[in-house]
C-alpha cells in the first residue's frame, strides 16, 4: 500500500507467450543475441516517458556473485548495454551512461519464481547495497531488469539506491507479469494473446499498472 521508492516503472509487454519464451531463452539458455532485439523493445517504453530526466545512469539489477559465475553472464547487464545503444541512437540529446558494480546483491536469495508477493518482499529485504555511494549520489538512475512481477526486487534495489543518495530511480523492464499470474506466470492456453506492441505498462508512485 505504500508508495514505491522509485518514481515510475515501465515495461514493454506482458510476460506471456512469445515474449516469455524469448526472455527464458536469454536468461536460462544463454542466447545472448536475443538481448539486442529485447533491448530495442525495452527502449520503446523508456522513450515514451514524458518527464524522463535528460541525464541518466543505467544500473542493471545484479545477480549474486556465485549465481553470476554459475550462469556466466547477467541478462540485466546485457539488456542495459543494448538499451543504452538504442537510446543514444534514437535520442542523441539524452545523456545515458552505464554503471555496473554500483549496486550489488550482497547475499544469496531464494528464487522468486515460486514465492508469494509477501514472501518475495521478505526474500529480497536488505539483499542489495551500494558500496560506493558517491558513484550515484544526486544522479537519476535507470534501473534495468528483465521482468517486473510484484515489484519486490525493484523496490529493494530502489530503496538501496535512494538510500545512497540517488536523486531518483526509474525502473524499466522488458516484461511485466499480470497480477492474476502471481506467483506462477503460467498462462492458460485459451487466453487470447495481447499484441505486444499494444501493451505498455506504467506504474507511478501511488498509481497502478495499466
Amino acid at each position: 500500500m505504500a508508495a514505491p521508492p522509485f518514481h515510475k516503472a515501465v515495461a514493454w509487454g506482458v510476460c506471456r507467450d512469445r515474449l516469455r519464451t524469448l526472455l527464458h531463452l536469454l536468461k536460462y539458455d544463454g542466447m545472448h543475441l536475443l538481448s539486442r532485439r529485447l533491448s530495442a523493445l525495452l527502449a520503446e517504453p523508456i522513450l515514451s516517458i514524458p518527464d524522463l530526466p535528460g541525464e541518466l545512469t543505467a544500473v542493471p539489477v545484479p545477480l549474486f556473485g556465485a549465481k553470476r559465475r554459475q550462469r556466466g553472464f547477467s541478462q540485466a547487464e546485457h539488456l542495459a548495454r543494448g538499451v543504452i545503444a538504442v537510446l543514444r541512437l534514437r535520442r542523441p540529446e539524452l545523456r545515458v551512461s552505464l554503471r555496473t558494480g554500483v549496486l550489488v546483491r550482497q547475499r544469496a536469495t531464494q528464487s522468486q519464481a515460486s514465492l508469494t508477493p509477501h514472501q518475495r518482499r521478505i526474500n529480497v529485504r536488505g539483499a542489495f547495497s551500494v558500496p560506493w555511494p558517491e558513484t550515484i549520489r544526486d544522479r537519476h538512475v535507470l534501473l534495468i531488469d528483465d521482468i517486473y512481477t510484484t515489484g519486490a526486487t525493484a523496490r529493494a534495489c530502489a530503496q538501496a539506491l535512494r538510500g545512497a543518495g540517488a536523486a531518483s530511480v526509474w525502473v524499466a523492464t522488458v516484461a511485466r507479469a499480470q497480477k492474476e499470474e502471481w506467483p506462477r506466470q503460467a498462462v492458460a492456453a485459451d487466453r487470447p494473446e495481447i499484441p505486444l506492441q499494444d501493451d505498455v505498462a506504467f506504474r507511478d508512485q501511488g498509481g497502478t499498472a495499466s
